[in-house]
């Protein structure tokens, strides 16, 4: 179906988007994945061409366009490729909106022209082990101690948390028993402080090239200049960007999934079975049609969510209904997608088997399907 979302600007920074993907992306990414990681000089690379601060400031060395949707083109001309950029998308989509609505003009200074450049990369702390959605009972505790805080705790599932300069770490600076969202505090962590450690690079199913650690913080002194936002007030700041990081996921679910769709119908054009192309099998083709019927049901209702967030009008349970279903889409999508490979799509080597393993996590993370239909049902009134 036509889409609205994007002006010409979009298509030409997709061009640029692509080109880059195609030159620097695709012909690497297998060593990456066996790596874990994605190289620090692609990040560079990424900064030099502008692909990374569209919406920083142009005095901070960005392009000064605060508009979601260069994210998203971002993101489709990967998924297109049948590649992730790593941790390029928690580092625009998740963690730089914190960095552009709550540092100040000191901060700015000090981190935003890093991140720009690709230079700086960055990772938020806010899972530990036992509280996965649960951030209300983050146990990482803060101490103010004149100028500086005495941080201590571990943190898990950190993406990014390898190669990141900046980390903001979720603490808790305060105990409410009446309110256990109170007393958050963003902190951000700076590379070879004292203390700093990280633990474990986790070993994942999918999403090889986004590398998984866990922190550890023993009386980490972070100063007080390094808080993000008021002391106190970390709750609020990561329920108001949520939307945001929910709405991402879909982005890449629904992008991924017409990906494999792609690649299957190209692989049952060629693949035989009793002597026939899998393609003239009309489950073959049943299969295919019913699910570009549905990516295409999941890309408006997508669109028209962007476009909501573009206009400030986005709102939790609408971003909370978008990514269950982009996701439970994507899920169905490529399990069927598979099974059309036969067994050859459990085959490591073919591309569908890592749009297999890479599509699971996207029901867990950013809030799982269980916590996306709880804020459903609550704004029916339930």
């Amino acid at each position: 179906m036509r889409r609205e979302l994007f002006t010409p600007d979009h298509e030409a920074f997709r061009q640029l988007a692509r080109d880059f993907i195609a030159a620097e992306v695709v012909p690497r990414y297998a060593e990456w994945e066996k790596a874990g990681r994605i190289p620090r000089s692609v990040f560079a690379r990424l900064g030099a061409l502008g692909l990374l601060g569209t919406a920083i400031p142009e005095r901070y060395g960005g392009a000064g366009v605060a508009d979601y949707r260069y994210n998203v083109v971002l993101q489709e001309e990967a998924a297109r490729a049948m590649v992730t950029l790593g941790t390029v998308r928690t580092q625009l989509d998740v963690i730089l909106p914190y960095f552009l609505a709550y540092a100040d003009d000191s901060q700015r200074q000090r981190w935003l022209p890093g991140l720009a450049a690709g230079t700086t990369l960055s990772a938020i702390a806010m899972t530990e082990p036992g509280t996965g959605s649960d951030l209300a009972g983050i146990r990482t505790t803060a101490v103010r101690d004149g100028e500086h805080y005495v941080l201590n705790g571990a943190k898990t599932f950190i993406t990014g948390g390898l190669l990141a300069d900046l980390v903001i770490v979720v603490a808790r600076t305060g105990h409410d028993p009446e309110n256990r969202r109170a007393g958050l505090t963003l902190l951000v962590v700076e590379d070879g402080m004292a203390g700093f450690t990280r633990g474990r690079v986790l070993d994942k199913l999918g999403c090889k090239v986004q590398d998984t650690v866990e922190l550890s913080f023993d009386d980490v002194r972070v100063p007080v200049a390094n808080r993000l936002g008021a002391e106190g007030d970390a709750f609020q700041f990561l329920g108001s960007n949520l939307a945001q990081e929910r709405l991402t996921v879909a982005v890449g679910s629904v992008a991924q999934g017409f990906a494999a769709v792609s690649a299957t119908v190209d692989y049952v054009k060629q693949r035989k079975a009793f002597g026939t192309p899998v393609a003239s099998f009309q489950n073959t083709k049943f299969e295919l049609a019913a699910m570009s019927a549905e990516l295409t049901a999941a890309q408006t209702m997508l669109d028209r969510a962007v476009l909501d967030l573009v206009d400030g009008e986005l709102t939790a349970a609408d971003a909370a209904r978008v990514k269950l279903f982009c996701t439970e889409c994507q899920g169905r999508v490529v399990d069927r997608c598979l099974q059309l490979f036969g067994g050859y799509g459990y085959m490591t080597e073919y591309p569908i088997a890592r749009l297999y393993s890479d599509a699971r996590v996207a029901r867990i993370y950013a809030g799982t399907s269980e916590v996306m239909k709880v804020i459903i049902a609550k704004s029916l009134g339930l």
